[in-house]
């Protein structure tokens, strides 16, 4: 008994390494940057979006570090920007804006490793947050204004935040914004107003992303624990049916 448990020991060891080893790195799908002129000199718009591809662990502590240099390949910005923690399984998109020192003629961005966490829950727990009604229009002045409306699906309120993604006809990225909306409740939607600066091109397509809002898991974890809010919160006006599980109601008897 002693050498089957010593076994089992190792063979559970063994499986939990395992797992350890199969964790895949983030991965940054795809993104976009745009230099523009300003007033004090040159400005830096960038948009990205960030997958996990592990199901059971959220990535947490990512980093996207930015740097873009000139002519003469001089940095001229470098920016290193804290992400939101990427639940498991899925993605989250992010933007930026900074000045630069001068005219960056390329620009990298780049995911900086992560730590990882693991899910003490199914995956299906932690449900999205529904967006619904966006509208975009390009504003006089070259920008777009992104607006919608972003649910909340569990009974504890929480902060929340928006990402869009635009796009031209052939499905590219062009540019983002990000808004954050806070104080969230089941009970009703909430409106998102989303500046996307420096888009290069016509926009064809925007993608809304929504999710909690910091760089650890803790935020989503508290809401899970929370429980899901019901879907159906209004109690029926209808009168009763008047069939019961097929039988009619009144002096007929049931079988």
């Amino acid at each position: 008994m002693i050498a089957l448990a010593c076994a089992s020991a190792v063979l559970s060891g063994c499986a939990k390494d395992d797992q350890q080893a199969e964790l895949r790195p983030l991965s940054l799908q795809e993104h976009a940057y745009s230099v523009t002129k300003t007033d004090g000199g040159y400005a830096v718009n960038w948009a990205g979006l960030l997958v996990n591809r592990n199901r059971w662990h959220f990535g947490e502590h990512a980093v996207a570090v930015v740097t873009g240099v000139d002519a003469a390949g001089k940095e001229v910005i470098r920016v290193e920007q804290p992400l939101d923690a990427v639940p498991p399984g899925r993605e989250i998109a992010f933007s930026g804006q900074a000045p630069a020192r001068g005219k960056p003629v390329r620009v990298t961005i780049e995911c900086r490793e992560v730590s990882w966490r693991e899910v003490p829950r199914i995956p299906s727990a932690f449900l999205r947050f529904p967006v619904s009604d966006v509208v975009t229009e390009r504003l006089p002045d070259g920008s777009h204004l992104v607006t919608g409306y972003v649910g909340h699906p569990f009974r504890k309120p929480g902060n929340v935040v928006v990402t869009a993604l635009l796009r031209d006809a052939s499905g590219r990225l062009i540019g983002g914004g990000t808004a954050h909306v806070d104080g969230m409740r089941h009970d009703r939607k909430r409106r998102f107003v989303i500046t996307v600066e420096g888009v290069t091109g016509k926009v064809a397509k925007t993608d809304v992303f929504a999710g909690t809002w910091g760089t650890t898991a803790k935020p989503y974890l508290d809401l899970v624990a929370g429980g899901a809010a019901p879907v159906h919160t209004v109690t029926p006006t209808t009168k009763p049916f008047a069939k019961d599980r097929g039988y009619r109601v009144g002096n007929e008897q049931r079988p």
